[in-house]
């Protein structure tokens, strides 16, 4: 096990199931819009990225510029999806809630403040980050995967990057968790991590693999 003085952890797919649940709806919006698409195929493509990258793939991939009423009905997703809540990875509220206190937390993501503030009072988990919850869009004029978020992240928890483990699940964020110099943890716990994603978390560097937050503790000797 590497010593660790800090731990800065993605959202989305990470904490909270809304990379399977986002990626679902992104398919039956694409499909609806004439450009079919299933859940994994849009797992597959899509996780991690965000506005222009986001926007720039999907078109990419359906060879056209995305219709006008593409943003409105997508972002009726993202109000639907805040209001009603969306759940957390299986063990992950009570594994970050079985953190000591005086250990320096962090949650870096590319989602927006409000994205991330509103889920973390859903899951009950506002009070453990406290001030510490940064946004790619708001924190940093570089995001994922360049290594510019966690960096930030680790300068505002006074911690170096060297002493941080950042808990990651998709391709672009441990490329720039990797980047910045962190101990990367893999996470293939949630819904969207099909067959194989684990494997492409090794194929991009990352040698510590965790399958549920039971093999997170034990990488991490929590126990």
């Amino acid at each position: 096990m590497r010593r660790f003085a800090a731990i800065i952890f993605d959202f989305d797919g990470v904490l909270l199931e809304s990379e399977y649940e986002g990626n679902r709806l992104l398919a039956e919006l694409l499909t609806d819009l004439g450009h079919p698409h299933r859940v994994e195929e849009a797992l597959d493509r899509y996780v991690g990225l965000s506005g222009p990258q986001f926007l720039a793939e999907i078109e990419s991939r359906i060879g056209r510029p995305l219709p006008p009423e593409f943003g409105d009905r997508r972002k009726a997703q993202s109000v639907a999806a805040l209001r009603e809540g969306v759940p957390a990875v299986a063990g992950a509220v009570e594994f970050v809630r079985s953190l000591p206190p005086e250990l320096p937390k962090a949650v870096a993501s590319s989602s927006s403040m409000r994205w991330l503030r509103g889920h973390l009072d859903h899951l009950g988990l506002t009070d453990v980050f406290g001030p510490h919850v940064y946004s790619g869009r708001q924190h940093v004029e570089r995001g994922k995967p360049e290594p510019d978020l966690y960096l930030h992240a680790a300068s505002e928890l006074g911690v170096p990057i060297g002493e941080t483990v950042v808990v990651e699940d998709s391709r672009i964020g441990v490329l720039g968790a990797l980047a910045s110099g962190a101990w990367v943890i893999g996470l293939a716990a949630g819904r969207h991590c099909l067959e194989g994603h684990a494997d492409m978390l090794r194929e991009l560097g990352v040698t510590d693999i965790a399958h549920s937050f039971d093999d997170l503790r034990r990488l991490l000797s929590l126990d």
